[in-house]
């Protein structure tokens, strides 16, 4: 059975960080790229970043969170995260944990979602 499943959202304040954690099924952590995408209200979903399959040895980031998000994957536990530091109100979205067949192609698999809001 197909299970992605986010924990860690919440409200910060700018400025802040946060880490994000998608757990995963045994056999899709083992076939494919996982990825963190969000969606900001009004707007189309979009990636953040993705990590490649195996050892995660290939990573991808948007533009707009390089230098303050990191992804990585614990093989061990099937279980990803992302880390987000220095967070801006335009980080607020829903972060969704997805699968994939490699870093940039369309996600095969979603997660529920968890919220992420940057406030004071």
């Amino acid at each position: 059975q197909v299970q992605l499943t986010e924990s860690g959202g919440g409200l910060v304040q700018p400025g802040g960080s946060l880490g994000l954690s998608c757990a995963a099924s045994e056999i899709i952590f083992r076939l494919y790229a996982m990825g963190w995408y969000r969606q900001a209200p009004g707007k189309q979903r979009v990636l953040v970043a993705s990590i490649s399959s195996g050892s995660g040895g290939s990573t991808n980031y948007a533009d707009s969170v390089k230098g303050r998000f990191t992804i990585s994957r614990d093989n061990a536990k099937n279980t990803m995260y992302l880390q987000m530091n220095s967070l801006q109100p335009e980080d607020t979205a829903m972060y969704y944990c997805t699968a994939q067949v490699s870093l940039t192609t369309t996600p095969i698999h979603w997660g529920q979602g968890t919220q992420v809001t940057v406030s004071s």
